[in-house]
């Protein structure tokens, strides 16, 4: 399986999800974060992301007669690049951003569906902004962008903390004339 598939599942990106800005993380730890994912597909999911190297097994300890594997996300193994992608056809980016599109829809579905949603107290914003930027200029901007976001990502949970989904797409428009 290309290393695009296994990071472009919808149960799989929750799951690398739940490891930002966390170092390690418990199948009993994802089963909390992702309480409608069952046990078993979890197993499954991590199985998959383990044996692509995705995920890590860093520790493994005896709890109650069985063993407990401890995962962790090593630095941007998550992260797909252009080798990964590398002889993907125009329909497998597509699936692969329809998979991103309805990953997200489903976070989104998710949070609408709590009691006593507050979208501006939540902070909840979905827009879209043309830029017009040379290449150089371009280049800049997602420079600085990444390094804000890697910084935000960086930052463990604590109680005054909320977590966020912070999604982007970037593609150039068709040149209308």
């Amino acid at each position: 399986m290309r290393r695009a598939e296994v990071v472009l599942h919808p149960v799989r990106l929750r799951i690398l999800q739940a490891f930002i800005g966390r170092r390690t993380l418990t199948v009993r730890d994802l089963a909390a974060l992702l309480p409608d994912v069952p046990q078993a597909t979890l197993y499954r999911h991590l199985g998959t992301l383990a044996a692509a190297e995705v995920l890590r097994v860093v520790e493994e300890r005896r709890v109650r007669g069985a063993v407990e594997r401890v995962f962790a996300l090593p630095d941007a193994s998550a992260e797909l690049t252009g080798t990964d992608l590398e002889g993907a056809t125009p329909e497998d980016h597509l699936r692969y951003f329809a998979t991103f599109l309805a990953t997200l829809q489903g976070e989104f579905a998710r949070y609408l569906g709590r009691p006593g949603i507050d979208l501006m107290a939540d902070g909840v914003g979905y827009r879209t902004s043309t830029v017009n930027l040379t290449d150089e200029e371009f280049l800049a901007f997602m420079t600085t962008l990444n390094k804000l976001v890697t910084e935000a990502a960086e930052k463990p949970p604590a109680p005054d903390r909320r977590r966020r989904v912070f999604a982007r797409v970037v593609m150039p428009l068709s040149e209308q004339k």
